[in-house]
């Protein structure tokens, strides 16, 4: 079998919805298929010269793929967008960074020459189904060995265990998460935001008791639900630890619960030629890599040096990185351990503010930084996050 030359991918269009809070917030009503669709369909809209009928695959990320986000969400989301039939959906799974593998995935079809247009994406309702799913169901041997008993950790638990063992203090942690708040909140005053956002309407049906009618109403989501005006070190030292009776990981320094999804369209140069396409950035390379389950969160720490030897960067050419804030004890492990320069960390604020709807945010955190950085006139970024059980994920950009 002859080896193929590997070709670049180019992300052509990256959109996301605004980030609701979980349970109670703007989308707690809102499928997550209804938001895939609409991504899909916006992200569309940006090329219209693409011909989608050209589309060789869609990838789409979901961490819980189950109940209104099972029967392959990445099919549903297509049909419901309206796209050609000839589209398949794949539908994947790697808990937190389900939503970047997927534009990993549709990237590297794209590279090997088997593919010149993919979509990519993913979308997550945390309102509509819990953490764990529906039903919870451990494999039994996990609570027979000790050396198994991570995989049951909570995340919280996971996040306490880094906090004592990279010595991660409490004031810290709150300090962390106040930065988070400021520099979102300050993105949003900016328009930062504006590029990458695809408002969503959303239709609430209401009961009129007097007129024994329902009615319709219609309200524009277009900002992000989660920054908090005010949050501040006092504000943060009253809050509880959540998970450990005397531990320092609390609501406030640990990522939201959310609701949300993101798209992103990839071509070859063959379809960048074809179709007069502008490209964005181009993908660069992406790895995983494994750690112990109970202190998952430091699951960068051994991704990041697989994806910068992968494309040949230093953590110097990095100008921008989105590090996805699950708890601000792994954020400030991941950094100190690696050594990454603060003032490249999530530049406008991270999941501690924006909200983390799990298997949608590596396809949000990617339009996030790739408008960020043609905005900033900035070349090479990475999103990069730990996962569930384990593992860290890495993904890096450069802008076009």
């Amino acid at each position: 079998m002859a080896n193929k030359q590997v070709q670049d991918a180019y992300i052509v269009s990256a959109v996301r919805t605004p980030v609701g809070k979980a349970p109670r917030g703007m989308f707690r009503n809102t499928r997550p298929d209804d938001l895939l669709a609409h991504v899909l369909v916006q992200a569309a809209r940006r090329v219209p010269s693409l011909d989608l009928k050209s589309v060789d695959d869609a990838i789409v990320g979901c961490a819980i793929p189950e109940a209104e986000q099972g029967i392959n969400v990445a099919r549903i989301g297509l049909l419901l967008a309206g796209f050609p039939n000839t589209i398949a959906g794949l539908t994947v799974n790697r808990f937190c960074a389900s939503g970047l593998q997927a534009v990993a995935l549709a990237a590297d079809r794209i590279r090997l020459g088997e593919a010149d247009v993919m979509i990519a994406g993913g979308t997550e309702s945390m309102s509509l189904i819990p953490m764990g799913g529906n039903k919870l169901a451990f494999n039994e041997a996990i609570f027979e060995k000790d050396a198994n008993l991570g995989i049951a950790y909570g995340m919280g638990i996971t996040a306490e265990k880094v906090a004592q063992q990279w010595k991660v203090t409490r004031e810290a942690q709150d300090a962390f998460a106040v930065a988070s708040h400021e520099k979102a909140l300050a993105g949003i005053a900016n328009g930062d935001f504006r590029d990458e956002i695809a408002p969503y309407e959303i239709v609430d049906h209401v009961p009129d008791l007097a007129t024994h009618q329902v009615q319709v109403k219609k309200r524009e989501a277009s900002v992000d639900e989660g920054p908090r005006a005010g949050t501040n070190l006092e504000t943060l030292a009253k809050l509880r630890p959540a998970f450990a009776a005397s531990g320092s990981v609390t609501a406030g320094n640990s990522s939201q619960t959310s609701d949300g999804a993101g798209a992103v369209i990839l071509v070859s140069e063959a379809a960048l030629k074809r179709f007069s396409l502008t490209p964005l950035a181009r993908f660069a390379g992406f790895a995983v890599a494994g750690v112990p389950p109970e202190i998952m969160g430091i699951g960068p720490i051994a991704a990041v040096p697989k994806a910068l030897k992968q494309t040949g960067l230093k953590l110097e050419d990095l100008d921008w990185i989105e590090l996805n804030e699950a708890f601000a004890a792994q954020s400030l492990a991941v950094i100190r351990d690696l050594g990454l320069d603060p003032t490249k960390i999530n530049p406008l604020g991270g999941a501690i503010a924006l909200g983390h709807p799990l298997g949608a945010t590596g396809a949000i955190r990617t339009a996030t930084i790739v408008h960020g950085l043609r905005r900033r006139k900035q070349k090479y970024g990475m999103v990069t996050m730990c996962v569930g059980t384990g593992m860290g994920a890495a993904g890096v950009f450069e802008a076009l």
